[in-house]
């Protein structure tokens, strides 16, 4: 029997993104964004409230990276979703990670973490009730380390956070338990 458990956000798992975007100096911020989500094969949207100082860095900028974050940089990741860059002016300094500037956006990439999609800032989606960022992904670049034979990213390999909103945890990607589109063709035949 199912028990009631009120409201509360009961979407498991969700992403940990590490979305990174320069000020108006090309100073680095990064923020750790778990609601986000692909919305088309090349658009991302990100759910990100106004005012955050990544939001006002990709307003100013019109372009951000997003980085899947790893079991390996859970660390930082973490700090990079409790630390401030409107309160800490250090911020990315302070983690001695590195950065690189996109050679197809206007965005930094931040070299630890293994996987990262380059964005062009589409719009805005500014409602009543949601504060969202739309971007296009103009390419995604991968270590060599977490791609397949096949030279697709491997979850396996990659061990991305999950963020468990139920409990505050996070889990890493584990094995592959079945195959898409594929799991449940046998129903298509009765």
């Amino acid at each position: 029997m199912k028990k009631d458990l009120g409201v509360v956000p009961a979407v498991y798992p969700m992403p940990v993104l590490m979305v990174a975007a320069y000020d108006e100096n090309e100073k680095v911020n990064v923020m750790n964004v778990a609601w986000g989500q692909i919305c088309d094969e090349d658009k991302i949207i990100l759910f990100i409230g106004e005012g955050k100082k990544t939001w006002l860095n990709i307003k100013a900028s019109k372009a951000f990276t997003v980085a899947l974050a790893d079991e390996a940089h859970m660390d930082v990741a973490d700090f990079f979703g409790i630390a401030s860059g409107n309160k800490i002016n250090d911020k990315f300094e302070r983690t001695g990670y590195h950065a690189i500037k996109s050679n197809k956006v206007n965005a930094p990439i931040i070299e630890e973490f293994p996987v990262v999609m380059e964005c062009e800032l589409l719009e805005f989606a500014e409602t009543e009730f949601v504060s969202g960022i739309v971007g296009k992904i103009v390419n995604v670049k991968a270590e060599e380390s977490v791609l397949s034979e096949k030279g697709k990213v491997d979850p396996e390999k990659l061990h991305a956070l999950m963020f468990d909103q139920f409990q505050n945890g996070y889990y890493a990607t584990g094995a592959k338990v079945g195959k898409a589109w594929n799991a449940g063709a046998a129903l298509m035949k009765k």
